[in-house]
Formats: C-alpha cells, sequence, structure tokens
C-alpha cells in the first residue's frame, strides 16, 4: 500500500499486477475501506489480465479526513431539499470523483475501466458523466442512478444504516456483523467468524465513522444522474442482487434502462455484498467487458 497526494488530498491506495495491463479502478461504498475489495477478488481480477487500483476514499481509511468541515444534519438537509431551498455540504460527490480521477493521473493512467460498488458506483456514473474521454468502460455494482422515483430501500435496512455508529471497539465489530445479517445476499450468508474477522480487520485499520456522515451528505446532495446518463455512450455493466434490500434490485434495471450500451447481470440470493460465491460470475462478466471495450479502442470501432 502506498500514500499519494492527488485532488490536494492525501489518498491511500494500492495494486494488482502488471502496470502494463488493462487499467482497472476499483471505488469503495458508503464508509467502507479499500480492503471491502478483498485482496484475493482483486487477485483474480488481475490474473485475468487487469491493472487493479483500489483506494480509499476521502474521510474514510487511510486517506485524508475532513473533521475540519464538520457534521452536516442530514435531517436539515433533507427538510431543505423537500422544501427547495438551498443547502450547502461539506464536500460533494464531483470532489470524490475529481479524487479517483487525481489518482489516476498520479499513476499516469490516462484511461482506465472503472468499477464502484453502491456509493462507488454512484461515483463512477458521475466519472462517466464528467470525464467520459477517460472511461474506457464502466461496472456499477449494486448502485442506482439517484432517481427519486424509485422505491426506497426496507425499513430494516435503513434502520441497520442509520443506527449511530459505535464507540468502542467491541460495539463497532459487533454493529457491523448485525449490519451485514440486515442487508447480507440470503442465499450466501458469511459466517459470523468470518464478519468478526473482517470487521475486527476494518476497525484496527482506521474506525473513523463520522466520515460515513460526510459522505451521505455528498451522495444526498448529488441528485438525480439519470437523465446524464441517458445521454451517455459508455459500454457498461450493471450488478445488482435480486435480495438487496439497502438498493433495490429496481435500481439496478433503472441503471440499464439508462444507459444506451449496458449489460445487466441480475444474481438470485444477492443481497447488499459481494460474497464470493459469487465472485467468479463478477469477474467473468468485468473481464469480458474490458476485453471488448480494450479491443474495440484499439481497433477504433
Amino acid at each position: 500500500m502506498a500514500q499519494v497526494t492527488a485532488n490536494g488530498i492525501n489518498i491511500e491506495y494500492d495494486t494488482f499486477g502488471e502496470r502494463g495491463a488493462r487499467p482497472l479502478l476499483l471505488v469503495m461504498g458508503l464508509g467502507a475501506q479499500m480492503i471491502a475489495w478483498r485482496g484475493e477478488f482483486c487477485q483474480a481480477l488481475a490474473d485475468r489480465g487487469h491493472f487493479v487500483v483500489r483506494y480509499d476514499n476521502r474521510d474514510v481509511g487511510l486517506s485524508q479526513k475532513f473533521g475540519h468541515l464538520g457534521l452536516p444534519d442530514m435531517m436539515a438537509l433533507m427538510s431543505a431539499r423537500a422544501s427547495g431551498e438551498p443547502f450547502e455540504v461539506p464536500y460533494t460527490l464531483s470532489d470524490m470523483v475529481n479524487d479517483g480521477l487525481g489518482l489516476l493521473d498520479v499513476l499516469d493512467i490516462e484511461k482506465a475501466h472503472i468499477c464502484g460498488a453502491s456509493m462507488g458506483g454512484m461515483i463512477v456514473q458521475a466519472m462517466a458523466i464528467s470525464a467520459p474521454q477517460r472511461v474506457l468502460s464502466m461496472t456499477s455494482i449494486m448502485s442506482s442512478t439517484g432517481n427519486p422515483d424509485l422505491p426506497p430501500a426496507t425499513e430494516a435496512a435503513m434502520a441497520a444504516l442509520m443506527t449511530p455508529g459505535a464507540t468502542t471497539r467491541e460495539g463497532a465489530i459487533t454493529r457491523s456483523i448485525e449490519v451485514s445479517g440486515v442487508i447480507g445476499s440470503p442465499k450466501y450468508p458469511a459466517g459470523v467468524e468470518q464478519l468478526r474477522e473482517r470487521a475486527e480487520q476494518a476497525f484496527d485499520r482506521c474506525a473513523y465513522p463520522e466520515g460515513v456522515t460526510r459522505q451521505m451528505a455528498a451522495v444526498f446532495a448529488d441528485g438525480n444522474r439519470k437523465p446524464a446518463l441517458q445521454k451517455l455512450d459508455v459500454a457498461a455493466l450493471i450488478v445488482h442482487g435480486q435480495a438487496d434490500p439497502l438498493v433495490p434490485v429496481t435500481s439496478g434495471i433503472d441503471t440499464h434502462e439508462a444507459l444506451m450500451n449496458a449489460e445487466l447481470m441480475l444474481i438470485d440470493g444477492m443481497g447488499h455484498d459481494l460474497p464470493e460465491q459469487i465472485w467468479n460470475q463478477v469477474i467473468d462478466g468485468i473481464t469480458n467487458l474490458t476485453s471488448v471495450s480494450t479491443s474495440s479502442m484499439i481497433s477504433g470501432r
């Protein structure tokens, strides 16, 4: 792992595979560190011909924190948006987009395949919208266009997401296990020991729950990307679980319908996580997309 200055902030990242392989930028979701892209998953992508780059988003993991900007009042933001009043957030999804593009700049990668999960899917959508010339292909996993007409999360999933962060190591680990039990894949449940091990690893690497609120505000302020996506001509893969309680499967379908050149992969029994049992299916889909997109670029089609 290494740290660089990109887009004016410190960003922690690491890579898998050969530098000359197809560049693939992985962007993680709300409050999740880059290690949520499991090392074995990243290595499998590298073994399929990718130069994989994963990184910590701002305000999470070992990348720069923004505590000096304070915590937004989410209830006040929701009230302001509902009434049409202007509101400000500590930083925007566009800032997070520029973090990723800035990292590519530092790594001297002019164009890349981009893949994001959950909030990361929103970031790569916004990246493709704002800088299509930098994007070879886009994979959006368990994410959404931000279309306000889409159905919300289930009450249980929303309650799990909004539960205040724990103040102790054991409390944070317990909360992580409980949340996984609510939003995880019912067909592919992870064992408690596996969940505990991953929660311990994440907590010991960096525990910083307040960053989640600022990231959430950035997502909230970004609004509806669907009209812009409908104008976008980028090869894309949309992956979504049919049992996702946090971002319902209709959000994945909506994303697919918005794009003119996209494949849709719906996975039975997948919730709001990426269980090992479906890795091969997802990796096959990403590899097929990046192979075809790279070949098209080289041939000039």
